[in-house]
């Protein structure tokens, strides 16, 4: 089945994550309208048309469109056309003076934002305003429905919840969407996915919310964070970073993605929850980034047979497979073959929502854990971690890698992990599913050069690191071999 994860918009956030910081009152903020009242019937009135709720909804959805800027001589000819003209024997024309290159705008594509503050503030899918190879584009125009076109500026954008935030400036305020609460989003309620699909206008298609919670999808890639609501409201590609509105015109979700065989829309469509949106808008808005909790653990699923194993009633919770070395989990005591059960209040039902739920914790907090180990439930009080490399152990290295622990080699990490002779660098001693790197390193791996040089600690591999694309060698179980990692500038 071929996931189309092109239709994605820009309000993610991280579901309830209250900040490690208060923000500074000088800097910008999102002020937005909220109304959380869940949908109720009025049983004296049909309703025959939903004219008037969009009506309140559409002025707030607009289009995005982004373009690089490439150079090209100024002077010259077209490839080609010499050659064309000695064919039918005429003269060959002469080239004009070459006066430089010219810049010339190269379009890129074309996607959907929401208005949500009258002074300018639109969100939108991080894939809509970056190009294929994940590079910020040079120019990103917003034509709202009266046909106007602003130039926006990129705010902020992040990628593992495939979230981005524009500012436009205007002289007039702006017509922006009220917000709704996701979490009283009921299976059945009505729905609709509003955007620019296929670039022929703004466009509204009716559909009912299919399921809620859909976490485990893949479509943004390991280390996203996924909580997506499931519509069959049409969904097409442009709709990306639209506006998903419920019964009473108010946002609920970024339109985001489809599963499709044929490329259009099929009846199953996805849409970033407007909780999390907001979460993370606001947290670029007020402080470039979206601060994540960090526990430091590897969970998996419980099947049923692992739960049988473990003499555990139901598949409730998350199997701690791996604790990472130094990390807050391993200070607190957490062990592997342990299963989390609750945080807090929140019970546990999945590794995907424990994941997703301390993420959306503010790092430096101290958060209780519950959880079961041969049959005894224990509580255990834990100080997270941060997964931007803010809030880390003493012993650990976090910051050189996002979400990667590095040891320099020991005699004892030699012995304990049967690293032969002449096999000399940085141990990793872990990776956490969340790290961008994840799908390239691995834990017991060794990195023995960055681009190059040797390295014997993790302080010679910051050095060697480089923004972009940097080539690393590494040994892992008895093979060496060459790994690509890309770091962000």
């Amino acid at each position: 089945m071929k996931l189309i994860a092109n239709l994605f918009l820009s309000l993610l956030i991280v579901l309830g994550s209250a900040c490690a910081e208060e923000a500074d009152p000088a800097q910008a903020e999102l002020n937005v309208e909220v109304d959380g009242r869940p949908i109720e019937i009025d049983r004296e009135q049909s309703v025959v048309s939903y004219a008037d709720v969009l009506d309140r909804a559409t002025p707030a959805v607009v289009a995005v469109y982004t373009a690089r800027i490439v150079s090209a001589p100024s002077g010259g000819l077209q490839p080609g056309v010499p050659e064309l003209f000695r064919r039918f024997g005429l003269p060959t024309p002469q080239p004009e003076p070459d006066e430089g290159p010219v810049e010339r705008r190269q379009r890129l594509g074309v996607g959907s934002g929401v208005v949500v503050s009258r002074d300018g503030y639109i969100v939108t899918n991080h894939h809509v305003v970056h190009d294929p190879r994940g590079g910020v584009v040079d120019e990103i125009r917003i034509r709202t429905r009266d046909n106007v076109e602003h130039e926006a500026e990129l705010v902020g954008s992040d990628e593992k919840t495939d979230v981005a935030v524009l500012k436009i400036e205007t002289e007039e305020a702006l017509p922006a969407v009220i917000l709704g609460d996701s979490d009283n989003l009921r299976v059945g309620d009505i729905v609709f996915a509003i955007g620019n699909p296929l670039e022929v206008g703004l466009t509204a298609t009716q559909g009912i919310v299919s399921a809620t919670g859909r976490d485990s999808l893949g479509i943004l890639g390991r280390g996203g964070y996924e909580n997506f609501i499931q519509t069959d409201a049409a969904i097409n590609l442009g709709n990306s970073g639209g506006a998903l509105i419920d019964a009473w015109g108010r946002l609920v979700g970024i339109n985001t993605a489809i599963i499709s065989r044929s490329g259009g829309s099929n009846g199953i469509g996805f849409a970033i929850p407007v909780n999390m949106v907001l979460n993370v808008a606001t947290n670029l808005i007020e402080r470039g980034e979206v601060p994540r909790g960090l526990l430091g653990l590897f969970p998996e699923n419980l099947t049923p047979d692992l739960a049988d194993a473990f003499g555990l009633e139901t598949t409730r919770g998350a199997l701690v497979n791996q604790v990472q070395e130094g990390s807050p989990a391993d200070l607190a005591g957490i062990r592997h073959g342990d299963v989390i059960l609750q945080i807090d209040d929140v019970r546990i039902q999945s590794a995907p929502q424990l994941r997703l739920l301390v993420s959306q914790m503010a790092p430096g907090s101290e958060v209780s854990v519950k959880l079961i180990r041969q049959g005894e439930e224990l509580t255990l009080p834990v100080v997270l971690g941060s997964l931007n490399g803010e809030v880390a152990s003493a012993e650990s290295s976090e910051s050189v890698l996002e979400g990667v622990t590095l040891r320099a080699i020991t005699e004892e990490i030699r012995e304990e992990f049967s690293l032969p002779d002449g096999i000399d660098g940085v141990f990793v001693a872990g990776v956490s599913g969340d790290s961008p790197h994840a799908d390239d390193l691995s834990g017991n791996m060794v990195i023995m050069e960055v681009n190059g040089r040797s390295v014997e600690t993790p302080e010679d591999l910051a050095d060697a690191l480089k923004p972009g694309v940097n080539r690393l060698y590494t040994w892992l179980g008895g093979v060496l071999r060459y790994e690509v990692i890309r770091i962000e500038d």
